[in-house]
């Protein structure tokens, strides 16, 4: 278990005093037999997941540990918060950068343990901790960008052990940006019925990290599916207007149709009917 000071993590709340503990506190969704969760479980006052978050956690374990897409869908979760954490850090929302580098702790990668142990990967929550510390100790913008790229390297190592079943890396980085683009439309959703920072932020994270996914395999993608291609390119655009930056607009007015159907027809591309 990892260390923690009590005066690093006082006013987190309890889920996230529970991740920066290494305890699963706040997962979102239970074992699914093969894949990463897609809907959002309904939490108080009507918002999605844990404190008004869905969409997020919910990693199948024996799914991960066998499909490349779901382990490194499981990755991207976690780099997802890192990406919004950092973000929301450099826009000076310290207090939900803190808790965005927390959260992947309990919400997947606890849950990922016995996969990254049976693969070889070592232990990297404490990355993650140590970075949220960094925030709420007043650690300065070099030091909290140091921390996000060992962050990302450890991410990156990770990724390099996940299993393969004979899925194409093309297919693999399709799937792992189709499930980030459906987190990402099912919390916009959430985002547009709360005046919480949260659900945006969550969701901003998702979007960028599978443009990540995406931008860094777009021309295997296209020399494998072009019509995958153009509708990963499609959904992102609509993304982009959706999530301009860490902080939001002042109104959320995308149009949520628009992204529901472009992820629909992602995953029907990636996953098949």
């Amino acid at each position: 278990m990892m260390k923690v000071e009590l005066k690093t993590w006082a006013g987190l709340g309890l889920a996230t005093a529970l991740a920066g503990a290494g305890l699963s506190g706040c997962t979102s969704g239970a074992e699914t037999d093969g894949e990463v969760a897609e809907t959002a479980q309904t939490g108080e006052n009507g918002e999605g997941g844990e404190g008004g978050e869905g969409g997020e956690g919910g990693v199948s374990i024996t799914g991960a540990a066998k499909d490349p897409i779901v382990y490194n869908s499981a990755l991207a979760v976690a780099e997802a918060h890192a990406i919004a954490a950092r973000d929301a850090f450099a826009v000076g929302r310290t207090d939900a950068a803190a808790e965005m580098f927390a959260h992947p702790v309990s919400e997947v990668l606890v849950e990922m343990d016995p996969v990254f142990a049976e693969r070889g990967v070592e232990d990297f929550k404490d990355l993650f901790a140590q970075a949220s510390d960094a925030i709420l100790d007043g650690e300065g913008a070099e030091a909290v960008s140091a921390r996000y790229d060992a962050i990302i390297a450890a991410l990156r190592g990770a990724a390099e052990r996940a299993p393969e079943d004979g899925t194409s890396d093309a297919i693999i980085a399709a799937g792992v940006a189709s499930d980030m683009i459906d987190r990402a439309s099912s919390m916009y959703r959430v985002a547009v019925n709360t005046e919480r920072y949260e659900p945006y932020l969550d969701g901003y994270g998702f979007y960028k990290a599978a443009e990540r996914s995406f931008e860094a395999n777009s021309t295997i993608i296209a020399s494998e599916d072009e019509e995958l291609h153009a509708l990963l390119t499609e959904a992102l655009e609509l993304l982009a207007q959706a999530y301009p930056g860490a902080e939001p607009l002042a109104a959320l007015d995308a149009d949520q149709e628009a992204l529901n159907s472009a992820s629909a027809r992602v995953e029907l591309r990636v996953f098949g009917g």
